[in-house]
C-alpha cells in the first residue's frame, strides 16, 4: 500500500489537466445546462495570494466540479484586475513601464492558483490592462457618453496632491488617502462623471429580484438612497435665491435657520454683502480640506458660521430668517442648502443650542396625547409620524393632522409657485476620471474649438504611451508629459487627447460579459452567446464591494442592457459573501501583526493543496468570519489519510453490498448534494467523516460506495480524488465522472427512539418504525419501563409521528 504523498501527487494532476486541457469549456456546447460561476477576480498584487483568497475560490471549485459531474457545462474562468496605483507608484520610483511589473504578478499569482488546484479555464482569462481588453472598456465610455451618462462636469473632489490624482470618497479615510496616508484637500475641477442617479430606480426595482445577502441590498438601497419631499424656494433679502429639499414640509412653519454648504455656488454670490467675511472665508478654506465622509457620517461637532447681514424670507409666512454656513451640508448633494427646525430634528437641535438660535415648537399632541415638551430634545419625523399628532403655530393649518397637513402644505406651495413635489437621491455622480498613468485613456479628444471629440470604433483602442517619466506635474496628469501623444489631428479634427484615464472599478464593471468570448475583436461578446450564459449563477467575494464594484457592475449592465448588448437587467443571480480569515489571534491577518499572517504556498509546501482546501471549507459556514488554528490543519490533513489508507487498501474493498453501510452512504450522497447545493461544506464535510468512520468500524465497504465518497471528496480535494480515482482502476479525469445518486427510501431509519411522556414527564424511551400507528407504538410503550407509570386509566394519548408519544392517565 502507497503512502499518501501529496507533494508528488498534487503537481501530477496539475500537470495532467494543464497537458488535457481538462477544465476548458466550449461556451457553443448548447446541448447542457449552463453553470456560470465566478469569484471576484483579484489585483495581481506583489506579495501574491494571501489566506483569504482561497476560501471563496475553493467554494466556487467545489460548486463548478460538482455541477460538472451533474452534467452542466459549467464556465468557471479568473482573470485579472489589473490596472492599480501599486504599479504606478512602481513606475513612478523606477521610471520603468507598470506593465513589466504587473505581468509578473500576474505570473506569481497563476501560479498559485495553479498550485492549489482551481478547475479554471485559463483560456479565458482577462486582465484589464490588456489593450485587448480596454478597448471594449473604452467602447462602453464611448456609448455611455453618447447617451448622455458620461458627463465632463465642473466639481468638487477629493485631490492628493502627493499622488497626484483625484480619490473617490471611498478611498479618503480621515482626511488622508487609504494608500499611503497622504492629505486630501477638496479642490473644484473639470471631472468626468457617470450619472448615477440616472439609474437608481432601475437599480432599487432589480434589488427585488436578487438572491443577494440582505445586509448587502440594504447597504444598496441605503447608499441610493431614495426620498420623496418637496423642493421649496426662499427668496433672499436684497436679491437672489435658493431652493432646499425637504420630507418634512410639515414643519416648514418650525424653521428658524437656514445652512449652506461652504463651498456651494450660493455662498460664493453672497460674500459682498455678509459683514464677516473674513470669519465666514475662514471657515470655507477649513472645510476645503475635509471629504464628504468627515463633514456628513463622521462629523460629530456642530462647526458653523452666520452669514451675518444676511437673511432670507420663507415663503408660508413671510417670517425672515437667519442663514448659516455648515461643513455638514454638501454643495454637490441635493440643493446644497438645508432647512433648519430645531425643534424637529435633532441636529438642527443641536446646532441651534450650540449658536444660540432660536427654536419654534410646531408639532404636538392633543388631550388624548398630551403635550411634548420639546425643551431638551427635538420631537422627530420618527416619533410623530402616523401617530395622530398635530400641527400648532402653524397658521391655517393648525389643527391639522401630520398626514394632513402634509398635503394641504405642498398644495398651498405649489400654488405659489414656490414649490414642487421631488423626488431625491442620496447616491451622487461616480467621480470617473483619476489623473494617473496606469489605467484606461479616455477615448475622447478636446477640440480647438472647446468641444469634445469622442474616437471612432477604429481607432480603439486608444493604447497608453510609454513616458520617460510617470510621475505628474503640479496637480497634472502624467499623461501630460505624453507631448507628441496627446496632440490629435485627424480627419480634419484637431485639438488635445484627455490626460486623465479611467479608475480601477472601470474594468471590473463588466469584465463578467467578457470571459464568455474573450479573443472577440468584432464585439464586445457575441450576442447569442451571451444571451445563453447569462446572467452569472454563482459570484462570491468579499463585502466590502457592497456599494463599489457590485453597484457599479449593475450600473453597467443595466445600461447595456437598455442598449440591447446585454441579455438581462442583473449580471448575478445568486451572490455570497465569503467571511474573513483571521489570524490565530482573532484578528484580520495584515502587517500590523505578521507573525499571525499565514502563506498559502507555506501550508501546500507542508501539508498539500487538498488539506488547506479541506481545512477552509470545514472550519465553520462559509459567510462567517474564523480565526486560524494550526490544529486544525493538521486534523484536515489526518483526515485525508484516513481516506487514503482505506481506499487504497484492496482488502477493505468489496463488490458484494454491505448491509451496515447502505443507510449511512445514501444518506451522505443525500446530505452532501444538499449541503454543497446550499454551500454548507462544513457539514458536508462532517457527514463524509461519519461515512468514513463507518467504514473503518465494518472494516470493509462496498466498493461503488467508495467510488461515491471519492467522487465527492474530490470537489474539495480534487488531487487525492483523481489519484484515489485511478488507484481504483479508472482511467483519466475524475472531472466528469456522474454525480453519485441515492435512493431516498435507503435513506431512511428503520427504527428511531422517541420518547414516552406521562402526565408531563419523560418516563422513557422506545424504538419505532415510521410505518407504526398509534398503537402499535401503545403496545411497545406498554413493554418498556415507562409502563410501571402508566397504573389507572389512560384517559389521552397523543402520538407526534416519529417524535413524542404522550400519555394522561388518571389513578
Amino acid at each position: 500500500m502507497k503512502n499518501y504523498e501529496p507533494g508528488k501527487i498534487e503537481p501530477k494532476w496539475q500537470k495532467y489537466w494543464e497537458e488535457h486541457d481538462t477544465f476548458h469549456t466550449d461556451v457553443w456546447d448548447f446541448s447542457k445546462p449552463k453553470y456560470y460561476v465566478l469569484d471576484m477576480f483579484p489585483y495581481p498584487s506583489g506579495v501574491g495570494l494571501h489566506a483569504g483568497h482561497p476560501e471563496g475560490y475553493t467554494a466556487t471549485d467545489i460548486m463548478a466540479r460538482m455541477k460538472r459531474m451533474q452534467g452542466y457545462n459549467v464556465l468557471h474562468p479568473m482573470g485579472y484586475d489589473s490596472f492599480g496605483l501599486p504599479a504606478e507608484q512602481y513606475a513612478v520610483t523606477t521610471g520603468h513601464h507598470p506593465n513589466g511589473f504587473t505581468q509578473e504578478n500576474i505570473k506569481t499569482f497563476g501560479k498559485q492558483l495553479k498550485e492549489l488546484g482551481f478547475d479554471y479555464d485559463w483560456s479565458k482569462m482577462v486582465a484589464t490592462s490588456d489593450p485587448k481588453y480596454y478597448k471594449w472598456t473604452q467602447w462602453i465610455f464611448k456609448q455611455l457618453y453618447l447617451a448622455g451618462y458620461a458627463k465632463y462636469i465642473d466639481m468638487p473632489v477629493n485631490w492628493c496632491e502627493e499622488l497626484g490624482t483625484v480619490l473617490s470618497n471611498d478611498e479618503v479615510i480621515d482626511g488622508k488617502s487609504e494608500r499611503g496616508g497622504f492629505p486630501v484637500v477638496r479642490k473644484n475641477m473639470k471631472q468626468w462623471v457617470i450619472d448615477q442617479p440616472a439609474f437608481a430606480e432601475q437599480l432599487l426595482e432589480g434589488l427585488e429580484t436578487l438572491d443577494w445577502p440582505e445586509s448587502t441590498k440594504l447597504m444598496q438601497q441605503n447608499w441610493i438612497g431614495k426620498s420623496t419631499g418637496v423642493e421649496v424656494k426662499f427668496d433672499i433679502v436684497g436679491g437672489g435665491d435658493f431652493s432646499i429639499f425637504t420630507t418634512c414640509i410639515e414643519t416648514i412653519y418650525g424653521i428658524t435657520f437656514m445652512v449652506l454648504a461652504p463651498d456651494g455656488d450660493i455662498v460664493k454670490t453672497l460674500l459682498d454683502r455678509v459683514q464677516n467675511r473674513e470669519e465666514v472665508e475662514a471657515y470655507i478654506a477649513e472645510t476645503l480640506k475635509k471629504n464628504d465622509m468627515d463633514r456628513t457620517e463622521l462629523n460629530k461637532t456642530k462647526s458653523g458660521c452666520e452669514l451675518k447681514g444676511v437673511t432670507c424670507i420663507n415663503p408660508v409666512n413671510g417670517r425672515e430668517v437667519r442663514m448659516f454656513i455648515g461643513d455638514f451640508v454638501l454643495a454637490s448633494y441635493g440643493t446644497g442648502a438645508v432647512m433648519a427646525v430645531p425643534s424637529h430634528d435633532q441636529r438642527d437641535f443641536e446646532y441651534a443650542i450650540a449658536h444660540n438660535i432660536d427654536m419654534l415648537q410646531v408639532i404636538d399632541g392633543d388631550e388624548k396625547l398630551g403635550h411634548v415638551d420639546v425643551s431638551g430634545h427635538a420631537f422627530e419625523k420618527g416619533d410623530y409620524l402616523g401617530k395622530g399628532y398635530r400641527l400648532i403655530n402653524s397658521q391655517e393649518f393648525t389643527g391639522l393632522t401630520v398626514e394632513e397637513a402634509k398635503e394641504a402644505i405642498t398644495a398651498k406651495l405649489e400654488k405659489m409657485g414656490v414649490g414642487k413635489r421631488t423626488v431625491n437621491y442620496h447616491f451622487r455622480e461616480w467621480i470617473f476620471a483619476r489623473q494617473r498613468y496606469w489605467g484606461e485613456p479616455v477615448p475622447v479628444v478636446h477640440t480647438e474649438d472647446g468641444k469634445i471629440h469622442v474616437l471612432d470604433d477604429d481607432e480603439l483602442p486608444l493604447v497608453l504611451p510609454e513616458l520617460d517619466d510617470y510621475k505628474g506635474k503640479n496637480g497634472q496628469a502624467p499623461l501630460e508629459n505624453a507631448t507628441e501623444w496627446k496632440q490629435y489631428d485627424h480627419n480634419g479634427v484637431k485639438g488635445k487627447r484627455e490626460t486623465s484615464t479611467m479608475p480601477g472599478s472601470a474594468g471590473s464593471s463588466w469584465y463578467f460579459l467578457r470571459y464568455i468570448d474573450p479573443d472577440n475583436d468584432k464585439q464586445l461578446a457575441d450576442p447569442e452567446l451571451l444571451k445563453h450564459w447569462m446572467p452569472v449563477d454563482l459570484y462570491i467575494g468579499g463585502p466590502e464591494h457592497a456599494v463599489g464594484h457590485l453597484m457599479y457592475s449593475r450600473i453597467w449592465n443595466r445600461f447595456l442592457y437598455d442598449k440591447g448588448i446585454a441579455p438581462t437587467k442583473e449580471p448575478f443571480k445568486k451572490l455570497v459573501h465569503q467571511g474573513m480569515i483571521l489570524g490565530a489571534n482573532g484578528i484580520k491577518m495584515g502587517k500590523r501583526y505578521p507573525e499571525y499572517v499565514v502563506n498559502p504556498s507555506d501550508i501546500v509546501r507542508d501539508y498539500g493543496a487538498d488539506t488547506l482546501r479541506l481545512y477552509l471549507m470545514f472550519m465553520g459556514p462559509l459567510e462567517v468570519s474564523k480565526p486560524w488554528s494550526n490544529s486544525g490543519v493538521e486534523g484536515a490533513r489526518k483526515f485525508l489519510n484516513r481516506v487514503w489508507t482505506f481506499v487504497t487498501n484492496p482488502d477493505n474493498l468489496v463488490d458484494e453490498e454491505i448491509p451496515s453501510l447502505e443507510r449511512v452512504y445514501h444518506q451522505t450522497v443525500k446530505k452532501v448534494t444538499s449541503d454543497f447545493e446550499k454551500l454548507a461544506f462544513n457539514t458536508a464535510i462532517s457527514q463524509m467523516m461519519i461515512f468514513v468512520n463507518a467504514c473503518y468500524k465494518e472494516g470493509r465497504c462496498t466498493k461503488s460506495y467508495a467510488e461515491g465518497l471519492v467522487k465527492m471528496l474530490s470537489c474539495i480535494c480534487p488531487h487525492i480524488g483523481e489519484e484515489l480515482w485511478s488507484e481504483l482502476g479508472h482511467e483519466g479525469t475524475i472531472a466528469y465522472e456522474p454525480w453519485p445518486s441515492f435512493d431516498e427510501d435507503k435513506t431512511k431509519e428503520d427504527t428511531i427512539e422517541i420518547a414516552v411522556q406521562v402526565n408531563g414527564k419523560v418516563r422513557g424511551k422506545v424504538n419505532v418504525t415510521m410505518e407504526d400507528d398509534e398503537d402499535s407504538v401503545l403496545a411497545k410503550v406498554m413493554e418498556s419501563d415507562a409502563a410501571k407509570f402508566l397504573a389507572g386509566t389512560i384517559v389521552k394519548k397523543i402520538y407526534v409521528k416519529g417524535k413524542i408519544f404522550t400519555i394522561v392517565v388518571k389513578p
